[in-house]
């Protein structure tokens, strides 16, 4: 499937301002404070957004490290870097990531690093994970 074609789920890593902005250029897209979520583990995020059927979007490399060396079930994961910059650098790296065309699999960890205008993307596919 092409990663624009799944759903997805902003910890709360991610601003509100993104979020708003993400949806307005037609990304299908919760948020962890919309969900009542804020402050909570990243293990109970991490199972909203699977039983969601939701890909993480977040600057929280934690996520990754769940993914990797838990058992936990996941859709996947885009861990953004670097993080925390300004709400339009986000946006704008999260749509090139989109415009990207990748065919992914669940489950998938994808690291987005953007430098200047670059956008260097690595993938991980990670074992099938019962529930």
């Amino acid at each position: 499937m092409n990663l624009a074609s799944f759903p997805f789920f902003a910890d709360e890593s991610i601003p509100p301002q993104v979020v708003l902005a993400l949806r307005e250029a037609g990304l299908d897209l919760s948020s962890a404070q919309e969900a009542g979520l804020s402050g909570q583990d990243d293990l109970v995020l991490l199972r909203h957004a699977y039983s969601a059927g939701r890909i993480i979007l977040t600057f929280d490399a934690d996520f990754g490290r769940l993914a990797v060396f838990t058992t936990e079930p996941v859709i996947g994961i885009v861990y953004l870097r670097p993080g925390h910059l300004r709400p339009q650098f986000t946006v704008a790296s999260v749509l090139t990531l989109l415009k990207l065309n990748l065919d992914v699999q669940p489950p998938v960890l994808l690291v987005a690093d953007r430098r200047g205008n670059r956008l260097k993307v690595r993938r991980r596919d990670l074992p099938p994970q019962q529930p």
